[in-house]
Order: structure tokens, then C-alpha cells, then sequence
């Protein structure tokens, strides 16, 4: 017969690896905020269709603008 102990909390049992995975969980949030082109949209969206004309844009090309350099839309 077999037995199997779970410890459900193991990064508070282990505080180095609770300070690891913290740092990585603030790591990653960053990175995807730093990452984020919301703000860049939210400024074009802002503006009026004569100011957008003025650009090259119309509001249904804002997020193919702001996301041409990363993906072929």
C-alpha cells in the first residue's frame, strides 16, 4: 500500500522559493503591461476622424497600425 503526503503550500513552507515565484509573478506582470499598446490605441481612438485622416488612418485601421510591426494584419 502506498501513501501520498501533499503539502497545497509549498511556497510558504519554502520562503526562497515563495520570493522566487513572487519575483517572477512581478516580472511577468510588467512585461505584459510594458507590453500592452492599449494606451497607443486609446490615444488614436481619441482623436477625430479629421485628425486621424491627417495621419494616413481611419478608426477601423487604429489597431492595424498600432500592431503593424508585430504581426501582418
Amino acid at each position: 500500500m502506498a501513501y501520498t503526503a501533499t503539502n497545497s503550500d509549498f511556497a510558504a513552507s519554502h520562503p526562497v522559493f515563495a520570493r522566487v515565484l513572487n519575483g517572477l509573478k512581478s516580472f511577468g506582470a510588467a512585461y505584459v503591461e510594458a507590453r500592452s499598446r492599449q494606451a497607443e490605441i486609446a490615444a488614436f481612438e481619441s482623436l477625430s476622424d479629421a485628425e486621424l485622416a491627417e495621419r494616413g488612418l481611419t478608426r477601423d485601421g487604429i489597431v492595424r497600425h498600432v500592431f503593424a510591426d508585430t504581426y501582418y494584419l
